[in-house]
């Protein structure tokens, strides 16, 4: 009887499983492309292998014997399962499997996001195994929870440079200063200088801007967000002046509820990075969805 099954062994059963298809030696010839007698030695071979004869052949014709039908049954369920074992282990090879964990800054460019979702689309066109999470927070959060684990990959505006996190750059967001319709300076919005400004009521990030001096003085900032649905319901009420993205005021503007103060002097620009933990860049699926990320925002 069979102890382990050798790779001899499997080439006698597919020529066994060629005879049986093919309705006998003679048959088989042309599939197996041998002779007779070779075909006929090799399942005398199987036979000594398994310790019982499979079939009948001679004058009255080809026949599988009980204990044959049976073992015919097993055969196919074994090359069955090998096959099917070299699929995943091909399958294996060609993708990426998991879950990745990915956080996103709110209110990001709408161009932007169409980038983001190309990358995501290519990923899953090649890799089927692979999904996606998707979470929204500030820039400190995604921080944070890409620092404690929770996070895979974050895109957002940081301002800090953490030493276990490897930074990659993306895009760039400009951000111009608004009032709102109701504001005493809406009239004449446009070509603000920087003092008249300065003697308003200003909404301020609350965390550092480097790319940007405060507008006034330390008294007039009057209030603190780090959101930006917050910071445009401040501007819009008319008591405050502040600092928007271009793309998320469009809208307000086109309705007539805000203006830029002055587009050309009291604008500046933001870089949002992609963000990793610095240990997860031994990761192949992070790696290749980063790499994804970052060709789609260079083709421009």
């Amino acid at each position: 009887m069979l102890g382990n099954v050798s790779e001899l062994d499997i080439r006698l059963i597919r020529v066994f499983l060629a005879v049986v298809e093919s309705g006998g030696i003679s048959a088989a010839q042309i599939a197996l492309n041998t002779t007779q007698p070779t075909i006929s030695a090799q399942l005398a071979s199987l036979e000594t292998r398994v310790g019982f004869r499979l079939c009948e052949r001679g004058r009255a014709g080809f026949s599988l014997t009980p204990k044959g039908s049976q073992f015919l049954d097993a055969a196919r369920r074994l090359l069955a399962a090998a096959e099917g074992f070299r699929l995943e282990v091909q399958q294996i090879n060609r993708t990426h499997s998991g879950t990745l964990n990915v956080g996103l800054l709110g209110q990001i460019d709408p161009l932007a996001n169409k980038k983001i979702a190309l990358a995501i689309s290519r990923m899953r066109g090649r890799q089927e195994g692979l999904y996606f999470q998707f979470a929204e927070l500030s820039s400190a959060l995604l921080e944070e929870k890409l620092v404690n684990g929770h996070l895979d990959l974050a895109i957002g505006y940081f301002w800090r440079r953490l030493d276990n996190l490897d930074y990659f750059p993306l895009f760039r967001e400009t951000q111009l200063a608004y009032c709102g319709s109701s504001h005493p300076l809406y009239r004449e919005a446009g070509a603000l200088d920087k003092e008249v400004v300065a003697e308003h009521d200003w909404v301020w990030s609350s965390h550092p801007l480097p790319e940007l001096p405060a507008p006034t003085s330390i008294d007039r900032l009057t209030a603190l967000t780090d959101s930006m649905d917050g910071n445009a319901l401040l501007i819009l009420s008319g008591q405050h002046l502040g600092f928007l993205p271009e793309h998320y005021a469009a809208r307000h503007v086109e309705l007539g509820q805000l203006r830029a103060l002055n587009p050309e002097q009291l604008r500046f620009e933001v870089r949002f990075h992609a963000a990793i933990r610095r240990s997860a860049r031994q990761s192949d699926l992070m790696n290749a969805f980063l790499t994804e990320l970052m060709a789609v925002f260079k083709e421009g």
